[in-house]
């Protein structure tokens, strides 16, 4: 594989008018300003739905897209609304956070008068993208049904509960069920268009794909028989989670119900690997989070306090990824990070999927670490940090003073003035050439980085429910970013 980089920012993090970023203008803008400085890669987070705390990770179905991403210039085109409507969702807060919330009523206002205008030429082109994207359909309902009984859990929808008997109930919600349905094909519409975009300026979506789902999510409700629930109650008797490790002394307690592998495995895995596809067709590449819970998984009793209490299961290891052959020309990278183990390592050589190193993990004195840059092997993706690290000049102020002084003695940084920030920050970019001159063939470090941003920039601290996914950037930010400098790296270590 040639040599590349990227840079990593989420769509929301984007300058817009309109609280979040969307696929709009902006967000080509960023692929010309970063594809003019030699990046060849875009990684985002996942672009579904969103769940609690506006976690991307958490959404209520895998496969539907995030419709606050939806660019109300791109749906004047459309002829459905007008400009004068599509500037009332226009944002007067800060440019600096994300606000969701704004977002999403606005949002909703727009779409419901454009759907309102629907001719029959186009509810028909609505209609058969719901014929062809099953999952999406079933989200549709699913939102429908749920707005219908007010937000409640699916388990409380009395025979709508039983996906069976809610498709056989479908008229009852046909005019919400066919809004939520045009949502989602805008959403496809311009993210294709956005898509096309990018690529065509020789760059690279690169996606992430949460490995769970929500308890309260389309998937399970139409899909029960394929998760780890009890047969009567429906409720999960073990739940995902991970062990204690360098993101959490307790473990992280996900709560999401597991997979019945033994299930999913009878059809051969076309639930996944129906997944798999319809990212393939978002992205170039796409990051599976918690990759290892293929070759096993932590499973915590429902009841627990912490995710201490777990214990590993075997995965589906490679009769998952032998069943997905020819289903999807999407790259993939697998999310390796986390307690390892020989199973792993060994699902990893049968794939043939590169892992991840993380460069901050890397600095424990007197460890020869595998994140360190000088054990990197070629088929590795290197993070100067991904979404759940501190930046990089967080990092340095909030590490132990050994383990700050190991850092610049390796990356050769001098110990005076390692505190400061900003474009030209002198210890960070030792840092990030120390990755960059790496044999790992990708390399990717996030916008925060690229401007030598303070811990008050991180975008997500794991464990913590509340104030993630906030950040945003401004044009003004990016104007400020020394171009010359990241085209200069991406061409002297032939990325």
């Amino acid at each position: 594989m040639a040599r590349r980089a990227g840079v990593l920012l989420n769509i929301s993090s984007l300058p817009s008018p309109y609280g979040i970023g969307t696929v709009g203008e902006e967000a080509r803008d960023f692929a010309k300003r970063i594809a003019s400085m030699g990046f060849s890669l875009w990684q985002i987070l996942p672009t579904v739905p969103l769940g609690s705390g506006d976690c991307p990770y958490a959404g209520p179905s895998a496969f539907a897209g995030n419709v606050l991403y939806i660019d109300p210039r791109e749906l004047v085109k459309t002829g459905l609304i007008s400009a004068e409507e599509a500037e009332e969702a226009v944002y007067g807060g800060s440019p600096y956070t994300a606000d969701y919330g704004f977002a999403a009523e606005a949002k909703e206002k727009l779409l419901r008068k454009a759907f309102s205008r629907c001719d029959k030429t186009f509810l028909d082109k609505v209609t058969a993208f719901g014929e062809s994207h099953r999952d999406i359909g079933d989200y549709a309902l699913f939102s429908a049904i749920k707005k219908a009984k007010g937000g409640a859990p699916y388990w409380e929808w009395g025979e709508d509960s039983d996906y069976s008997r809610a498709c056989a109930n479908m008229e009852k919600y046909k005019d919400e069920y066919l809004y939520c349905l045009f949502s989602q094909y805008v959403f496809s519409v311009q993210w294709a268009e956005f898509k096309d975009y990018v690529n065509s300026l020789g760059v690279k979506l690169f996606g992430d794909m949460p490995i769970y789902v929500s308890r309260d999510s389309a998937d399970i409700w139409a899909h029960p028989h394929l998760f780890l629930l009890n047969k009567c109650t429906g409720k999960p008797e073990k739940v995902a989670g991970v062990p204690p490790d360098y993101f959490s002394e307790e473990g992280q307690l996900w709560g999401n119900p597991l997979y019945d592998w033994a299930a999913m495995k009878k059809d051969g895995y076309d639930w996944w690997c129906r997944r798999i596809s319809q990212s393939g067709k978002l992205y170039d590449i796409v990051r599976i989070d918690h990759f290892r819970a293929f070759a096993s998984y932590w499973a915590v009793p429902a009841t627990a306090k912490t995710a201490k209490e777990g214990a590993w299961k075997k995965g589906p290891a490679m009769s998952l990824f032998k069943a997905l052959k020819g289903r999807t020309e999407c790259e993939i990278v697998a999310e390796d990070l986390g307690t390892f183990g020989e199973d792993v390592v060994k699902l990893l050589d049968d794939t043939g999927f590169p892992g991840m190193r993380v460069v901050q993990f890397g600095f424990a004195p007197g460890e020869n670490s595998s994140h360190l840059p000088h054990n990197y092997v070629n088929n590795t993706v290197a993070y100067v940090g991904t979404h759940d690290n501190n930046t990089l000049l967080g990092w340095l102020w909030e590490a132990t003073p050994a383990e700050r002084e190991f850092a610049l003695d390796y990356c050769g940084a001098s110990r005076e003035g390692w505190e400061i920030g900003g474009r030209e920050a002198p210890a960070c970019r030792k840092i990030i050439e120390s990755v960059w001159r790496s044999v790992a063939d990708t390399a990717i470090i996030s916008l925060q980085d690229m401007c030598g941003y303070g811990s008050d920039t991180r975008m997500n601290i794991p464990g913590e429910a509340e104030g993630n996914w906030l950040f945003r950037t401004t044009a003004e930010a990016l104007d400020n970013i020394d171009r010359e400098y990241y085209k200069k790296i991406n061409s002297i270590y032939n990325r």
